[in-house]
């Protein structure tokens, strides 16, 4: 998708990427060629620069509540965007709703895992289409009352660790790689290449322009098994390679996702975001101050962050960088944060239809997978050398590996669920896992849920699928969970159920949420090149208990 260069030279090389939007605000992020003046709607910002590139963050205000507005984007005074004769509806910001009392249905899209495409066609067909890139060739034919109202990136937006077979010969263009760390992202510059691969896209760049984007990192944002004990930490850490790795990955997390996820209020109240729009010349002297506070200091650096979309709530929560790793201590997001997380999620709650809660790991995983991974994290705290192997090698790092963790949000979920005037529905949004589906928390009250759409492009290898099956059968988890038992393993403190999936393929799922009910579907890439339903369910209107046992999941037929 080709741009209009300025007279100066000036082009996008990215977005516009359409972030936090407010009742009377918006914000829209640029990459540019080379620095300019950028305008929409009549506001404007100048580029920052980072190690050479160069980006914008343009704050619209002055906006009505409700309302819907066509932009376009300016560079230094010329037409940047949409560019010429583009086939793609005008983009245009849809502001939120100033009443919680509207009856119009809110719409949210989310997925998670996806690689950029590889430029051979073997890899290429592996892999197979893209499920988002269908989803906006799809919303372009829709009335645009019925576009998504946000838009939820669930991690692992980039793959600094495998890259495609295009990014390794820019690679070897540009350094060394046999040495270390060989073909995996080296530092800043190579990561705004990923980025740049990753968001060409027309059809991702029309969708991320016109629908409002939450983004959260996973672990290949930064590097498989991100954090996943303090001795992944230690030998980690102990490259050389490693500091200016984890710099690289932090302050472009910071450039490319972390900014567009704040408020106007919240972004101005950012020391970081001063010190950049402060810099005389090149920021980067403060983003990497930024990055080595953040993973010097687990917890030093928030990225967790709140939306209100209309009366849905999402609590969008980062379970990577701010772990807590120590063996008999370890928590799976900052004591600080964790607090945070929960007053965001109760405060108010009874004025939210729908809470969703976001994290790029899920809570509620098939039940012997729980299971084996609480009896590792067990094992590993007792200082077993084999079991920590086994932790690194199967990734035994989700919410089940850290039992406190795993308690404190379901002590905060009943909470919430049993509450005066609570919301009719709340949800955990999940990716990582590479299939989908949903599952059932046995609480009182309001029906508490797992949701799971993972992955929107990546190859899945038959014998995961098969595994991943196998895990959810019941016999299976009775047996695990016996021995589990056996090795003095307490049993989870709830139960919970599987409703749909698991779904394999490349996937999106999108929730329609209406004043006491919402829906749920799944779609996948099919082999016409389009996207087909697999999966749908009203989320409302089940049994307020489940009374199996998480050692007894049963699968519901799928209502097609």
């Amino acid at each position: 998708m080709a741009t209009s260069p300025s007279p100066a030279g000036a082009r996008l090389l990215l977005g516009p990427i359409l972030r936090h939007v407010g009742a009377t605000t918006a914000t829209v992020w640029v990459q540019t060629s080379r620095p300019a003046q950028v305008e929409v709607l009549g506001c404007r910002a100048s580029t920052f620069t980072v190690r050479g590139q160069h980006y914008a963050l343009v704050e619209i205000s002055g906006l009505k509540p409700g309302s819907v507005t066509t932009y376009r984007v300016h560079l230094d005074e010329q037409l940047a965007w949409p560019p010429p004769a583009s086939p793609w509806p005008d983009s245009r910001i849809r502001t939120r709703r100033s009443s919680s009392g509207s009856e119009s249905p809110v719409r949210v899209v989310f997925c998670s895992c996806r690689r950029a495409k590889p430029d051979d066609p073997r890899s290429a067909a592996a892999v197979g289409p893209d499920a988002l890139d269908l989803y906006a060739v799809r919303m372009a034919t829709m009335a645009p009352q019925d576009w998504p109202d946000a838009l939820l990136l669930l991690g692992d937006q980039v793959y600094a660790d495998e890259p495609t077979p295009q990014t390794r010969r820019w690679m070897d263009s540009h350094r060394d790689t046999t040495v270390a760390p060989g073909y995996e992202v080296a530092d800043f510059i190579e990561y705004a290449q990923l980025y740049l691969e990753a968001w060409s896209d027309p059809q991702l760049r029309w969708l991320i322009s016109t629908v409002p984007t939450a983004m959260i990192f996973d672990d290949h944002d930064v590097r498989d098994d991100w954090n996943t004990s303090a001795a992944w930490r230690d030998r980690i850490t102990a490259q050389p390679w490693w500091p200016e790795r984890i710099r690289g990955a932090l302050a472009s997390y910071w450039v490319y996702q972390h900014i567009g996820n704040l408020s106007p209020q919240q972004r101005h109240a950012d020391p970081t975001w001063r010190a950049v729009q402060d810099a005389s010349g090149d920021a980067w002297p403060a983003l990497q101050k930024m990055a080595d506070a953040a993973d010097g200091d687990l917890g030093a650096i928030w990225w967790s962050f709140r939306w209100d979309i209309d009366r849905v709530r999402l609590v969008m929560l980062d379970t990577r960088s701010g772990r807590r790793l120590a063996e008999g201590r370890r928590a799976i997001l900052h004591d600080d944060e964790f607090a945070w997380a929960e007053r965001a999620v109760s405060e108010d709650a009874h004025q939210a239809a729908h809470v969703l809660i976001g994290s790029s790991l899920p809570w509620l995983l098939a039940p012997a997978i729980h299971d084996v991974q609480s009896a590792n994290a067990a094992a590993c705290a007792r200082g077993s050398a084999l079991a920590e192997g086994i932790r690194q090698a199967l990734d035994l790092e989700h919410w089940a590996a850290f039992e406190d963790s795993f308690d404190r949000l379901a002590a905060l979920l009943r909470r919430v669920a049993a509450a005066p005037r609570a919301p009719a529905t709340i949800s955990v949004l999940s990716g990582d896992v590479h299939h989908s589906y949903v599952a059932r928390a046995d609480v009182e009250g309001s029906p508490v849920y797992q949701l799971v759409s993972s992955p929107v492009h990546h190859r899945v290898p038959r014998y995961a699928t098969v595994a991943l099956r196998v895990s959810w059968w019941g016999p299976l988890a009775v047996a695990v969970r016996s021995v589990v038992r056996r090795l003095g393993v307490a049993d989870p403190t709830l139960s919970w159920r599987l409703l749909r999936g698991p779904v394999f393929g490349n996937a999106v799922a999108a929730l329609t949420f209406s004043a006491s009910s919402a829906e749920l579907i799944f779609e996948r890439s099919g082999p016409s090149g389009q996207l087909e339903q697999v999966s749908r369910i009203e989320l409302a209107g089940l049994s307020t208990t489940c009374q199996r046992p998480a050692t007894m999941p049963r699968q519901e037929s799928d209502r097609r």
